[in-house]
C-alpha cells in the first residue's frame, strides 16, 4: 500500500487539499488499490502556537512516506512568512527535491487566453532547477539602511546541480517519445554561471542525437510561447527563470487555479504541490477552484507509477470542465466542495465499456 503525507497548510490550501484527498479516495476505491493517506498539521497555526515550522525528526520521518501532497502555505499573522519558507525551502532542500515538474496541458480551449488556440497546441512541461540558484539565500547586506547600503545575493550553479536537471529533461523527453528539448539561460549577460549551463547542455544533447536541442534566451522564451507554443514540448531552465515562466505557461492553461507541480527526486520521496498561493481572505468562503490541487493529485498518482488513475482522475476534471461544472473563477458556479464532489462522481462512475 502506498503511504502518502498530506498537509494542507494555510488558507485556500486547506479547502483544495480536502477536494483532492477526496479524488484520491475515490480513485483507490474505484481501482481497488488502497492509498493511506496521513494528515500534517504544519503552517501557520501550528508555528503561531507552538514557534514549530517542521519539529524535529519531520524530514525523517516523511521520507518514510511514498509522496507528501502539500496545500499552499502563507498567513498574513506571520508577516515575514518564516514558516512558508522554512516548510516548503526545508522540504526542497532537506529533501532535495531537485526537479520542479510543471505540466502546461490546456484541458480546454475556453480557458486559454490566446485566440484560436486548440487545446493540443498548449501542451509541454517545464523542468525547472529547484535546489540551486538565487534561492539558496547565499548573500549579505551591508551599511542596512543608510545611504551606502550594499545587497549582495549569488546565484549558486554547480555542475552536479546544473547537470541532473539537464538529464532529467533529456530523459523524460526520451521516455515519454517526445523529440524536442529547450534549454533556456541568459547566458549572454551571466556569463559564467549560465556558460555553465551552455557547456553542460551541450554535452548532454550530444548524447541524444535523435532529441532536437535548442536554445533560448529566457526573454525570447516568454515571447514564444506567447507566440507559439505548440513549438514547445519540454523546457529546461534554472531555478528563477523557472519560477517566472511557468507561471506565465500557467496563464496559458487557464490560471494559477489550474497549475499543478512536483518537486521530485526520481526514485526518492516527492512533494507535490498546487501552484497557487493560499488566498487567505479567500479561505473557508468555498469559492477556492480546486482543479490545481486535484491535477496535483493526479500528478502524484503518475509518479507512484499509478498510471491509469492518475488519467482516471484527469479525465473526471476535463469532463467536469467541459460540461461546465466548474468554479466561478472559470465561469461556472460550483463550490469548492461542489467542484470535488463532481469530480469524485466521475471517477466513481462507471466506464462506457462497463
Amino acid at each position: 500500500m502506498k503511504r502518502i503525507a498530506v498537509i494542507p497548510g494555510d488558507g485556500i490550501g486547506i479547502d483544495v487539499t480536502r477536494e483532492a484527498v477526496k479524488a484520491l479516495e475515490a480513485v483507490a476505491k474505484a481501482s481497488g488499490r488502497a492509498l493511506k493517506l496521513d494528515s500534517y498539521d504544519y503552517g501557520a497555526e501550528r508555528y503561531l502556537r507552538t514557534g514549530e515550522t517542521l519539529p524535529p525528526g519531520a524530514l525523517e520521518h516523511l521520507k518514510e512516506y511514498d509522496a507528501i501532497l502539500l496545500g499552499a502555505l502563507g498567513d498574513p499573522r506571520v508577516p515575514d512568512m518564516r514558516h512558508a519558507a522554512d516548510i516548503l525551502l526545508g522540504l526542497r532542500f532537506g529533501l532535495d527535491l531537485y526537479v520542479n515538474y510543471r505540466p502546461i496541458r490546456l484541458l480546454d480551449e475556453r480557458l486559454c487566453p490566446l485566440k484560436g488556440r486548440k487545446a493540443a497546441e498548449v501542451d509541454f512541461v517545464v523542468f525547472r532547477e529547484n535546489t540551486e540558484g538565487l534561492y539558496v539565500g547565499v548573500g549579505g547586506i551591508f551599511k542596512k539602511g543608510t545611504p551606502d547600503e550594499i545587497a549582495v545575493q549569488e546565484d549558486i550553479n554547480t555542475r552536479k546541480g546544473v547537470e541532473r536537471i539537464i538529464r532529467h529533461a533529456f530523459e523524460f523527453a526520451a521516455s515519454r517519445g517526445l523529440t524536442r528539448v529547450v534549454m533556456s539561460d541568459k547566458s549572454n549577460v551571466l556569463t559564467y554561471g549560465h556558460d555553465l549551463w551552455q557547456r553542460v547542455f551541450r554535452a548532454v544533447a550530444e548524447e541524444h542525437p535523435g532529441i532536437e536541442s535548442r536554445h533560448l534566451y529566457v526573454d525570447a522564451l516568454a515571447m514564444q510561447m506567447i507566440k507559439d507554443p505548440s513549438q514547445f514540448q519540454v523546457i529546461v531552465t534554472c531555478n528563477m527563470f523557472g519560477d517566472i515562466v511557468t507561471d506565465l505557461g500557467a496563464q496559458l492553461q487557464g490560471g494559477l487555479g489550474m497549475a499543478a507541480s512536483g518537486n521530485i527526486h526520481p526514485n526518492r520521496v516527492s512533494l507535490f504541490e498546487p501552484v497557487h498561493g493560499s488566498a487567505p481572505k479567500y479561505a473557508g468562503l468555498n469559492v477556492a477552484n480546486p482543479f490545481g490541487a486535484v491535477l496535483t493529485a493526479a500528478l502524484l498518482l503518475e509518479h507512484l507509477g499509478r498510471t491509469e488513475e492518475s488519467r482516471r482522475v484527469e479525465s473526471a476534471v476535463v469532463s467536469c470542465i467541459r460540461t461546465g461544472r466548474t468554479p466561478k473563477e472559470l465561469g461556472g458556479e460550483l463550490g469548492t466542495r461542489e467542484v470535488g464532489d463532481a469530480v469524485v462522481g466521475e471517477i466513481l462512475a462507471p466506464s462506457p465499456a462497463a
